[in-house]
């Protein structure tokens, strides 16, 4: 289901003017076409589409050339809210510019990693990284809001990989796990610039002095972090801002004082990505005049020294105060409830409130996680524990790891999806067995309901519900049909 709305702007939306001669100065020339971007043009519609759950390109989009293949132009915006696809997680709304990191993934990583997205919410890149990364690869995103946080761990669930940890810490929690990570994606909070045409907030919050702040808040970042990237890993830097002082000089800063090497990455220069406004650095701006994206700076970086792509284990963390993950009294493992995912891949754990799989892999990596950090979510939680009753999660049921030959599946009716949604009571068919049934909307879980056979208890997560009471009044059913 699409339901289509125009996407406009403010034409008399006034850019700040100690931003306006700034960027005079930086751009020269090209700063009029640069202002009529960010003044007078419609910012681009975009996906990205999640193939692990079926997912395919509308016919009606066109290709975002750098996503690594799956991030697409919608020619309208759609009312995101009223198609249950999203809400399933087959697909993701992510702006164009940011699916550059696919193409920089697809270039340098080729055998399984260990991956931090350091400042990882809303989890747009996250789950990029989750889709894009060779099999085998685990994705902590992390996130120091704790709201913000929330949002990520719904994010992750709803895009399905089991190999995805997501925590909330500080960077310098993650700091101490020294030469942990072959890869770091470090997308700074940044003064905003990049978003001057999609959110009024970036304009009237800058100043000259945010920018300052938020270059010496993106300094500490990296400091805290830096000693987490093994030797031969690499460090992807990104803001969503045009100036110097968070991207160009950051890069040099990088060089500098962690003796860094920057990396080319090979680009298409029909894409229209802009090199270095100061310096010589390889460094890739995606600026509106340009590309078809809003405002982006990446740059990679390697850290020197000798590159070990060896998975050990955890760091020794004895010096810390441990976190306790789980009470002492266990609970048994169903041997039906090890048939609940696909494969035999995973390493289960059981307590008293719950069991979790996580990839065997990374099991301890986990569980040392666990002790240390504050996980909001890892691998697959498959049930949680009431009295004798185990009642799968919705974690499960949107999980690409999830067995759903092993329980009934049912279909349902647009309007009866979005009524699921709502955490509304919905009526199953006569002829539904009883039991935890996994409701289907063109194919793809939404999650639970309980079938009692007079009644079905609709189990899908309350913080999670569509808080809207009623459809839109135009949809154009055909939208859904063509993502899936």
């Amino acid at each position: 289901m699409l339901t289509i709305n125009s996407i406009g702007i403010d034409k008399n939306m006034e850019l700040p003017l100690d931003f306006t001669q700034r960027m005079q100065q930086l751009l020269g020339s090209d700063y009029p076409a640069f202002a009529h971007a960010l003044t007078h043009t419609n910012q681009p519609v975009s996906i990205r589409i999640n193939t692990a759950k079926g997912a395919q390109a509308p016919a009606e989009a066109t290709l975002v050339p750098w996503s690594g293949g799956t991030g697409y132009y919608l020619p309208q915006r759609p009312t995101y809210t009223f198609d249950p696809l999203l809400h399933a997680g087959a697909y993701y709304v992510q702006e164009a510019a940011s699916m550059f990191l696919g193409n920089i993934i697809e270039q340098f990583i080729t055998t399984p990693i260990r991956y931090l997205d350091l400042c990882a919410a809303p989890g747009g890149k996250s789950t990029l990284a989750l889709a894009q990364l060779p099999k085998g690869s685990i994705v902590v995103s992390n996130e120091i809001v704790r709201q913000r946080a929330q949002i990520l761990a719904e994010n992750i669930a709803k895009w399905g990989n089991p190999y995805a940890v997501v925590t909330n810490n500080t960077p310098a929690d993650w700091g101490s796990w020294h030469n942990y990570f072959d890869v770091i994606a470090t997308d700074v909070p940044c003064s905003g610039e990049g978003m001057f045409r999609k959110d009024d907030t970036a304009i009237t919050e800058w100043s000259p002095a945010n920018v300052a702040h938020c270059a010496s808040r993106q300094e500490g970042i990296l400091a805290d972090i830096w000693s987490a990237l093994r030797p031969g890993g690499m460090l992807i830097y990104s803001t969503c801002t045009f100036n110097i002082e968070e991207n160009e000089a950051m890069i040099q800063h990088l060089i500098s004082k962690y003796d860094a090497e920057p990396v080319e990455v090979k680009t298409d220069p029909v894409w229209g990505i802009c090199g270095a406004l100061a310096g010589n650095a390889p460094v890739y701006r995606f600026m509106p005049h340009r590309t078809q994206g809003e405002g982006l700076f990446m740059a990679v970086l390697r850290k020197k020294g000798e590159a070990d792509t060896s998975c050990g284990t955890a760091p020794n963390m004895r010096d810390k105060k441990k976190k306790q993950n789980s009470k002492n009294k266990t609970i048994p493992i169903p041997r039906e409830v090890r048939e609940w995912l696909t494969t035999h891949e995973y390493s289960f754990v059981a307590d008293e409130t719950g069991i979790t799989a996580y990839p065997n892999d990374y099991a301890d990596d986990i569980q040392a996680m666990y002790r240390h950090f504050n996980v909001l979510h890892a691998g697959i939680p498959i049930a949680t524990a009431k009295g004798r009753d185990l009642i799968p999660t919705q974690a499960l049921a949107l999980s690409t790891a999830c067995n759903h030959n092993s329980f009934t599946r049912c279909e349902v009716s647009l309007d009866t999806a979005l009524a699921y949604l709502r955490r509304e009571a919905i009526t199953l068919p006569n002829d539904t067995p009883r039991g935890y049934v996994i409701v289907t909307y063109h194919g793809v879980a939404l999650g639970w309901v309980k079938n009692l056979g007079n009644r079905a208890n609709n189990l899908y997560p309350q913080e999670w519900r569509i808080r809207s009471s009623h459809n839109p009044d135009t949809i154009v059913e055909a939208g859904v049909k063509s993502i899936i």
